[in-house]
């Protein structure tokens, strides 16, 4: 545990759900947690008993990448830890792959409607199509306009034509859909949806009242700060000021909330930890001006600024990204100048 987790409590201390099984966290509200590919190697998703239509059930919030191993561990929690009930919806906090991958398999499964942002559930679907942002040649050029010369990781980025649709096969043909500070009705109790930006295009975080229980999907998470990126689809976003934002936002609820994210363990702080994050991207943002005064910095510049440790491919896409992010709030609160270079963005100060 780090020096900032030890600000933060963890009711359930260590205890973690294994793989196709679910542990109640709060009355109704079960955890699973399942397996991931990649350096973050897992996701927590949840089920929350419920009624609907007068039939008794579950709702399943976010659904794991489409693989053969994540569909098994459903199985698993389907045969053990549904009471012998059914699922009745799925809900999708956001359109990122570890989230909404299985959502096509989960309601076909059990004949039931997806819940999902209506900006999500389309960027969704353009992704799988075409893997926008995630990677081929437009995500290549998006890189390499930001100064990744590396001739061996622009032609990793362009292979990786089908990055997203190997997660995200298909996505659900039709969808509920899910507007902020709506209220739905879980189980009998009132879940309040709190849209968030930056992370994803409208990001659903849920909160219950009677519970005071918050699911955060990945805006905030314990241990690691979520990925805020500008990818290729809005080369000229600035995300990061919009996440700072959202997360601000956050405060508004209990400070003694308990928050499910999606990844690392189920904690109570939420003001600290909005605090921690908020500080993060302040000290981010002094190193990063400090390089630009230095000399004119492109975001591949800026790399090792942000991220000490070594990077592999699917991390190096990732920090890129936020990179980018990062310039841009600078850039767009007026405390950066961009220029062409050479072909290359490089930020000096305003």
């Amino acid at each position: 545990m780090n020096r900032l987790e030890h600000q933060l409590t963890y009711p359930l201390g260590e205890t973690l759900p294994s793989s196709g099984t679910a542990l109640e966290v709060a009355p109704g509200v079960r955890w699973v947690r399942m397996g991931l590919p990649f350096a973050l190697d897992h996701i927590n998703l949840w089920l929350l008993r419920d009624e609907l239509d007068g039939r008794a059930g579950w709702t399943i919030v976010d659904c794991g990448i489409s693989n053969d191993a994540t569909r098994t561990a459903w199985e698993q929690v389907f045969a053990g830890h549904l009471d012998g009930l059914p699922v009745l919806r799925v809900i999708v906090t956001h359109m990122h792959p570890d989230h909404i991958g299985l959502a096509s398999w989960l309601t076909e499964r059990w004949q039931c409607r997806l819940w999902v942002s209506a900006t999500d559930y389309n960027a969704a679907r353009l992704a799988t199509a075409s893997t926008t942002g995630y990677g081929g040649d437009a995500a290549a050029a998006h890189f390499a306009r930001h100064g990744l010369a590396d001739p061996e990781s622009i032609a990793k980025v362009k292979a990786r034509s089908n990055y997203y649709a190997s997660m995200v096969p298909a996505v659900p043909a039709s969808f509920r859909r899910l507007l902020d500070e709506q209220v739905v009705r879980i189980g009998g109790r009132d879940w309040r949806c709190i849209a968030g930006y930056g992370h994803a295009p409208e990001h659903m975080s849920l909160f219950c009242e009677e519970l005071r229980v918050m699911i955060s999907g990945d805006m905030v998470l314990p241990r690691i700060s979520t990925n805020v990126s500008v990818i290729d689809v809005e080369p000229e976003a600035d995300p990061l000021s919009l996440y700072l934002a959202s997360i601000e936002r956050l405060r508004a609820l209990p400070a003694d909330t308990l928050v499910l994210p999606a990844h690392g363990r189920p904690f109570t702080g939420l003001h600290t930890r909005i605090d921690q994050l908020q500080a993060h991207h302040d000290e981010r943002f002094a190193e990063v001006m400090q390089a630009c005064a230095a000399s004119p910095c492109s975001a591949a510049d800026v790399l090792p600024v942000l991220f000490k440790r070594t990077l592999d491919l699917h991390q190096t896409t990732f920090a890129m990204g936020e990179a980018i992010a990062h310039l841009h709030a600078l850039w767009h609160a007026g405390r950066l100048q961009r220029k062409v270079d050479d072909g290359v963005f490089r930020f000096s100060p305003a």
